[in-house]
């Protein structure tokens, strides 16, 4: 029988460890049982999933994950709580030895020891979005997840073309499949209390529409594009192709108006550019 932490009991194994919430790591503790449980439902983990589970923390999610999953791998890069980690699950479920705890950074992250078929996460604010892009290229095996993320972060991850919000995070994301909200949680449920809204971001992968190659140059031309978000096309990728007026050849030829922004383009046309690129061997 798996029993989950509370607030009281959290709060006590910090000060055991001597423990206060970095800021720089972006430590907010969930405190709240029953949320961690709500986002291992909407993950729709099975009892034949690997969960991949990125800054566990004092273990409050990894617990929910556990009742769930076949098996576990937490990577958190706080020393501390990685050794304290396989410990405190140890005291709270007869599961213990489905728990892989890895001490690293996730953004260095190259393998794992076993494939890992769903993320489910409280992503470090700081760094949520280049670590989730980051496991969606190494980890092909992520077929799906629910990451909690700042409401703003999880806003610009869904947006769709034309919207405020969208942007770098919307387009790179949209490469490995579809983000959609599914959730919001309140300041309440962490401790510390963050000083902003936190939103559940829901994610299913499909088929990237390029390799390896066309991915580097896609994402580079998306950053060429909202690097001067306010420019027309034309003059935002002029540095990437190496003039204004061979980026107008290249839109053209990629069927696109020279005069749009980034921000009107969805990945397929930031596919079509680079296809486009190549074709006219500009950069080769």
């Amino acid at each position: 029988m798996t029993t989950l932490l509370g607030a009281a009991e959290i709060r006590a194994l910090a000060e055991q460890m001597g423990l206060k919430p970095a800021k720089a790591l972006g430590q907010n503790f969930v405190i709240d049982g029953n949320v961690c449980r709500k986002i291992v439902k909407l993950a729709q983990v099975s009892p034949e999933d690997i969960a991949l589970e990125i800054g566990p923390g004092l273990g409050s999610l990894t617990l929910a994950l556990l009742d769930e999953a076949a098996g576990v791998v937490a990577v958190e890069i706080d020393s501390r709580l990685a050794m304290q980690l396989p410990i405190t699950v140890a005291a709270h479920t007869d599961k213990s030895a489905n728990l892989k705890v890895i001490n690293q950074d996730a953004l260095t992250l190259q393998e794992l020891p076993v494939a890992p078929s769903v993320l489910v996460a409280n992503l470090p604010y700081n760094v949520s979005v280049p670590v989730l892009l980051h496991l969606l290229e190494k980890f092909p095996t992520l077929r799906s997840g629910v990451v909690m993320v700042q409401a703003e972060v999880a806003d610009r991850l869904v947006a769709g073309p034309g919207r405020k919000d969208y942007g770098i995070p919307s387009l790179k994301a949209a490469w490995w499949g579809k983000m959609s909200h599914v959730g919001s949680v309140s300041r309440s449920v962490f401790w510390p209390s963050p000083n902003v809204d936190s939103k559940l971001v829901g994610f299913t992968r499909g088929t990237p529409p390029g390799d390896e190659a066309m991915r580097r140059e896609v994402f580079a031309a998306i950053d060429s594009a909202f690097a001067q978000r306010r420019k027309m096309l034309r003059s935002a990728l002029s540095n990437w192709v190496g003039s204004s007026a061979s980026a107008e050849t290249l839109l053209m030829k990629a069927g696109i108006d020279p005069t749009l922004r980034g921000e009107a383009l969805v990945i397929e046309d930031y596919c079509a550019i680079a296809r486009a690129k190549a074709e006219m061997g500009i950069g080769s």
